[in-house]
C-alpha cells in the first residue's frame, strides 16, 4: 500500500511550511512557503550563517544607517532562502511582506514590488514566486493591485469567510486559511480539549471556503495551513494545496494506510451555497461579527511583527 504521503499528492498539491533547507531537500515538495518566525527561526542555525552574512555584506551596500542595512538585510535574507528552496523545488516559494505593513495598501505594494525584483535581479522569474500578505481589507486591495501586475499573491493570516471571499473577488493567486490556529481558539473559547476531525473548526472552515470556491467558480486557490495534527491533513485530502511542517510530512510519508479523497470540486458545485456580495463595508461587518477572526488576525500580525523584530535585534548585533 502507497504512503499517506503519496495518495495526498495525487490529489494534493503538497507545501513544505519551512524555511528548513535540509528539510526540503528531504521530503520533496512541490512547493514551499516560509513566514517571518520560519526565517528567523532558520536564521539561527549554525548551517545558515553563510546566508545571514552574504545578506547583511549585501545590505552594507544599500543602507546608510544600522536601522536601513537591517531593513535591507531582512528582505535579502527573505530572497536568498527563497532561492536555496527554489533550487530544490518544481514550483513555487511564498515569501512574506513585513507584517507591520498589514494596514498600509501603499506600503504593501512598495515592498511586494521590491522583494519581485529582488527575484528578477537574481534571474528567478515572478511567477514561481507568491508574496504573501495578511488578509486585512488593505492588503487585500494591494494584492488585487499586485495581481493585474503579474505579481502573483498568497494571502495569510485568513480565518474568516468573509476574507476569503473577498480574496476571491480581489482574483488573487491563493489564501492560506489557518487550520489550527482556528482551533486553538475554539479550545481556548469553548474548553474542549479536543474535537472530532470532522468537527474540528479549523478542518469545517477550510472545508466550507473550499465548496464555495468551486461552487461559484472562484479561480483563487485554498491552501490549508497551521496544522495541529495528522487528523485536520487527512481531513482535507483533496484540498488544493495543503501547507505541511516537517514533522507532518515525515509522519506522512512513514505511514502506510488508505487515504480517502474528503474534498472534491464536483461534489462543492452541486451544494446550494448563496453566494456573497462583498464591499469593505459587508467586510467590515463580518469581520467585527467574528470574534475568532478578529482575535486570531490581530495575534498573528503581532506573533509575526514580534518575529521580525528578533530578526532585527540579531542582525543589528552581527553589525
Amino acid at each position: 500500500m502507497a504512503t499517506l504521503l503519496d495518495q495526498l499528492k495525487s490529489m494534493t498539491v503538497v507545501v513544505a511550511d519551512t524555511g528548513d533547507i535540509e528539510a526540503i531537500r528531504a521530503h520533496k515538495p512541490q512547493d514551499a512557503t516560509t513566514n517571518p518566525s520560519l526565517i528567523t527561526k532558520a536564521a539561527q542555525m549554525p548551517e545558515y550563517a553563510d546566508v545571514v552574512d552574504a545578506a547583511l555584506t549585501w545590505a552594507r551596500g544599500k543602507g546608510d544607517s544600522n536601522e536601513a542595512i537591517v531593513g535591507f538585510a531582512i528582505d535579502r535574507l527573505a530572497v536568498e532562502f527563497g532561492l536555496r528552496i527554489l533550487a530544490l523545488i518544481p514550483g513555487r516559494v511564498s515569501t512574506e511582506v513585513d507584517a507591520r505593513l498589514s494596514y498600509d495598501m501603499q506600503g504593501t505594494l512598495d515592498k511586494a514590488r521590491f522583494l519581485i525584483g529582488l527575484y528578477e535581479d537574481a534571474g528567478m522569474s515572478r511567477d514561481r514566486i507568491l508574496i504573501k500578505i495578511a488578509a486585512t481589507w488593505e492588503g487585500i486591495q494591494a494584492a488585487e493591485i499586485l495581481e493585474t501586475e503579474g505579481i502573483h499573491c498568497n494571502l495569510t493570516l485568513l480565518f474568516g469567510l468573509h476574507q476569503a471571499v473577498a480574496c476571491a473577488e480581489a482574483k488573487v493567486t491563493l489564501i492560506s486559511p489557518f487550520v489550527g490556529r482556528i482551533l486553538d481558539w475554539y479550545k481556548k473559547d469553548t474548553g474542549k480539549d479536543s474535537y472530532a476531525a470532522t468537527e474540528d473548526p479549523g478542518v469545517v472552515s477550510v472545508t466550507t471556503i473550499y465548496n464555495y470556491f468551486k461552487r461559484h467558480g472562484h479561480k483563487t486557490e485554498v491552501m490549508g495551513a497551521s496544522f495541529r495534527n495528522l487528523a485536520e491533513i487527512t481531513e482535507l485530502a483533496g484540498c488544493d494545496l495543503l501547507t505541511i511542517a516537517p514533522k507532518f510530512l515525515t509522519v506522512l510519508a512513514e505511514t502506510e494506510a488508505e487515504l480517502p479523497r474528503k474534498l472534491s470540486a464536483d461534489t462543492a458545485a452541486e451544494l446550494g451555497m448563496a453566494r456573497l456580495e462583498m464591499s469593505k463595508p459587508v467586510f467590515d461587518a463580518m469581520h467585527a461579527q467574528d470574534r475568532m477572526a478578529n482575535d486570531k488576525l490581530d495575534e498573528g500580525i503581532a506573533g509575526f511583527s514580534k518575529a521580525l523584530e528578533e530578526l532585527e535585534a540579531m542582525l543589528a548585533a552581527k553589525l
